[in-house]
Protein backbone atom coordinates (compact mmCIF):
# COMPACT_ATOMS: atom_id res chain seq x y z
CA UNK A 1 0.00 0.00 0.00
CA UNK A 2 2.80 2.34 0.85
CA UNK A 3 4.47 1.54 -2.57
CA UNK A 4 1.50 2.42 -4.34
CA UNK A 5 0.98 5.66 -2.31
CA UNK A 6 4.32 6.79 -3.02
CA UNK A 7 4.28 6.26 -6.80
CA UNK A 8 0.81 8.32 -7.14
CA UNK A 9 2.46 11.01 -5.15
CA UNK A 10 5.51 11.35 -7.76
CA UNK A 11 2.53 10.79 -10.38
CA UNK A 12 0.97 13.58 -9.05
CA UNK A 13 4.39 15.67 -8.57
CA UNK A 14 4.88 14.95 -12.34
CA UNK A 15 2.01 16.24 -14.07
CA UNK A 16 1.77 19.21 -12.05
CA UNK A 17 5.89 20.29 -12.91
CA UNK A 18 4.49 19.57 -16.70
CA UNK A 19 1.10 21.75 -16.27
CA UNK A 20 3.36 24.58 -14.51
CA UNK A 21 6.18 24.77 -17.50
CA UNK A 22 3.03 24.24 -20.13
CA UNK A 23 1.70 27.15 -18.52
CA UNK A 24 5.04 29.22 -18.29
CA UNK A 25 5.61 28.61 -22.11
CA UNK A 26 1.77 30.04 -23.30
CA UNK A 27 2.14 32.68 -20.54
CA UNK A 28 5.61 33.66 -22.38
CA UNK A 29 4.17 33.09 -26.18
CA UNK A 30 0.83 34.33 -26.21
CA UNK A 31 -1.28 33.98 -29.61
CA UNK A 32 0.65 35.41 -32.42
CA UNK A 33 4.20 35.16 -30.39
CA UNK A 34 7.11 32.91 -31.10
CA UNK A 35 10.49 32.34 -28.63
CA UNK A 36 13.42 31.91 -30.37
CA UNK A 37 14.72 28.71 -28.73
CA UNK A 38 18.67 29.57 -29.30
CA UNK A 39 18.28 33.34 -28.33
CA UNK A 40 15.41 33.05 -26.14
CA UNK A 41 13.77 36.33 -27.52
CA UNK A 42 10.16 36.56 -28.12
CA UNK A 43 8.76 37.97 -30.68
CA UNK A 44 5.65 39.45 -31.61
CA UNK A 45 3.70 40.76 -35.08
CA UNK A 46 5.28 44.67 -34.02
CA UNK A 47 8.62 43.13 -34.37
CA UNK A 48 8.80 41.01 -37.35
CA UNK A 49 8.30 42.12 -40.68
CA UNK A 50 4.90 42.24 -42.47
CA UNK A 51 5.98 42.55 -45.88
CA UNK A 52 5.39 38.88 -46.93
CA UNK A 53 1.89 38.94 -45.96
CA UNK A 54 -0.67 38.82 -48.51
CA UNK A 55 -2.74 42.12 -48.93
CA UNK A 56 0.30 44.07 -48.07
CA UNK A 57 1.79 45.10 -51.57
CA UNK A 58 3.23 47.96 -49.97
CA UNK A 59 6.07 47.87 -47.36
CA UNK A 60 5.23 48.37 -43.83
CA UNK A 61 8.37 50.04 -42.10
CA UNK A 62 9.52 53.17 -42.46
CA UNK A 63 12.81 52.36 -43.80
CA UNK A 64 11.12 50.12 -46.54
CA UNK A 65 8.64 52.71 -47.54
CA UNK A 66 11.40 55.12 -48.19
CA UNK A 67 13.42 53.00 -50.80
CA UNK A 68 11.71 52.44 -53.99
CA UNK A 69 14.09 50.98 -56.41
CA UNK A 70 11.70 50.94 -59.61
CA UNK A 71 11.80 55.22 -59.08
CA UNK A 72 15.71 55.32 -59.73
CA UNK A 73 16.06 56.91 -63.29
CA UNK A 74 20.24 57.10 -63.41
CA UNK A 75 21.81 55.14 -66.29
CA UNK A 76 25.68 55.35 -66.87
CA UNK A 77 26.00 56.47 -70.56
CA UNK A 78 27.76 54.63 -73.24
CA UNK A 79 29.31 51.32 -73.00
CA UNK A 80 32.13 50.66 -70.37
CA UNK A 81 35.36 48.29 -71.46
CA UNK A 82 36.75 46.33 -69.30
CA UNK A 83 39.98 44.04 -70.05
CA UNK A 84 40.08 41.99 -66.51
CA UNK A 85 42.84 39.60 -65.44
CA UNK A 86 40.67 36.39 -65.16
CA UNK A 87 41.89 33.01 -63.44
CA UNK A 88 42.45 30.05 -65.57
CA UNK A 89 40.05 27.19 -63.39
CA UNK A 90 41.28 24.10 -65.43
CA UNK A 91 41.36 22.69 -68.65
CA UNK A 92 38.08 20.25 -69.99
CA UNK A 93 38.39 18.26 -72.96
CA UNK A 94 37.74 19.83 -76.73
CA UNK A 95 34.07 19.18 -77.42
CA UNK A 96 33.31 21.82 -80.42
CA UNK A 97 31.03 20.43 -83.15
CA UNK A 98 28.10 20.87 -84.79
CA UNK A 99 25.92 21.07 -81.79
CA UNK A 100 28.03 22.27 -79.82
CA UNK A 101 29.23 26.69 -79.63
CA UNK A 102 33.00 27.47 -79.47
CA UNK A 103 32.53 29.17 -75.90
CA UNK A 104 30.01 28.59 -73.54
CA UNK A 105 28.84 31.26 -70.49
CA UNK A 106 28.02 30.38 -67.26
CA UNK A 107 27.15 31.96 -63.74
CA UNK A 108 26.39 35.57 -63.80
CA UNK A 109 25.46 35.97 -60.48
CA UNK A 110 24.97 39.56 -58.92
CA UNK A 111 26.54 40.93 -55.55
CA UNK A 112 27.46 44.17 -54.22
CA UNK A 113 31.04 44.89 -53.17
CA UNK A 114 30.41 47.26 -49.74
CA UNK A 115 30.79 50.72 -50.72
CA UNK A 116 32.31 49.84 -54.16
CA UNK A 117 30.75 48.40 -57.52
CA UNK A 118 28.08 45.72 -58.42
CA UNK A 119 30.19 42.79 -59.69
CA UNK A 120 29.61 39.36 -61.08
CA UNK A 121 31.63 36.25 -62.07
CA UNK A 122 31.58 34.72 -65.56
CA UNK A 123 32.70 31.37 -66.78
CA UNK A 124 34.03 31.22 -70.13
CA UNK A 125 35.17 27.90 -71.63
CA UNK A 126 36.51 27.52 -75.14
CA UNK A 127 35.44 24.30 -76.37
CA UNK A 128 37.36 24.31 -79.77
CA UNK A 129 40.83 22.90 -80.51
CA UNK A 130 42.17 27.10 -81.39
CA UNK A 131 42.59 29.96 -79.22
CA UNK A 132 39.72 32.20 -78.92
CA UNK A 133 39.52 36.03 -77.93
CA UNK A 134 36.09 36.16 -76.71
CA UNK A 135 34.29 39.43 -75.98
CA UNK A 136 31.15 39.38 -73.67
CA UNK A 137 28.51 41.76 -73.51
CA UNK A 138 26.34 41.99 -69.86
CA UNK A 139 24.14 44.58 -68.95
CA UNK A 140 22.80 45.57 -65.60
CA UNK A 141 19.56 46.61 -65.42
CA UNK A 142 16.86 47.65 -62.00
CA UNK A 143 13.76 47.05 -63.26
CA UNK A 144 14.26 45.56 -66.20
CA UNK A 145 15.60 49.12 -67.62
CA UNK A 146 19.23 49.63 -68.53
CA UNK A 147 21.77 50.91 -65.78
CA UNK A 148 24.55 49.90 -67.31
CA UNK A 149 25.71 48.56 -70.30
CA UNK A 150 29.43 46.34 -70.79
CA UNK A 151 32.15 44.78 -72.71
CA UNK A 152 34.48 42.39 -71.42
CA UNK A 153 37.43 41.80 -73.74
CA UNK A 154 38.57 38.13 -71.95
CA UNK A 155 42.25 37.42 -71.89
CA UNK A 156 42.82 34.33 -74.97
CA UNK A 157 41.70 31.63 -73.58
CA UNK A 158 43.89 28.09 -74.97
CA UNK A 159 41.93 24.99 -76.43
CA UNK A 160 39.40 23.39 -73.74
CA UNK A 161 40.48 26.35 -70.94
CA UNK A 162 37.64 27.74 -68.57
CA UNK A 163 38.13 30.97 -67.23
CA UNK A 164 36.81 32.33 -64.54
CA UNK A 165 36.39 36.71 -65.13
CA UNK A 166 35.17 39.28 -62.48
CA UNK A 167 32.91 41.99 -64.20
CA UNK A 168 32.52 45.23 -62.61
CA UNK A 169 28.75 47.14 -62.53
CA UNK A 170 27.99 50.62 -61.93
CA UNK A 171 28.61 52.14 -57.90
CA UNK A 172 26.20 50.27 -55.66
CA UNK A 173 24.93 53.30 -54.85
CA UNK A 174 23.37 52.58 -57.92
CA UNK A 175 20.16 49.96 -57.80
CA UNK A 176 20.99 46.76 -59.72
CA UNK A 177 18.72 43.71 -59.87
CA UNK A 178 19.91 41.77 -62.58
CA UNK A 179 22.98 41.10 -65.25
CA UNK A 180 22.51 39.54 -67.88
CA UNK A 181 25.79 38.07 -69.72
CA UNK A 182 25.77 37.23 -73.44
CA UNK A 183 28.90 36.17 -75.58
CA UNK A 184 29.17 38.67 -78.78
CA UNK A 185 32.09 37.22 -80.32
CA UNK A 186 33.21 34.57 -81.65
CA UNK A 187 29.54 33.99 -82.87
Amino acid sequence: MERATRFAMVAAAGTLALALMAASVVAQTATGQFRDERTGKVWTPETVSQDNKAGSPTPTSAQDKAFDPRSQQAVVEGVTVQRPRGNLMGVLPVTAGPSVPIVTLEGASLQAVPGERWLTVIYITNNSANIIEAVIGCTFTNAERKVEDTRVIIPPAGPGERWGVPVYGPRVDLFVDRVTCRVMTPA
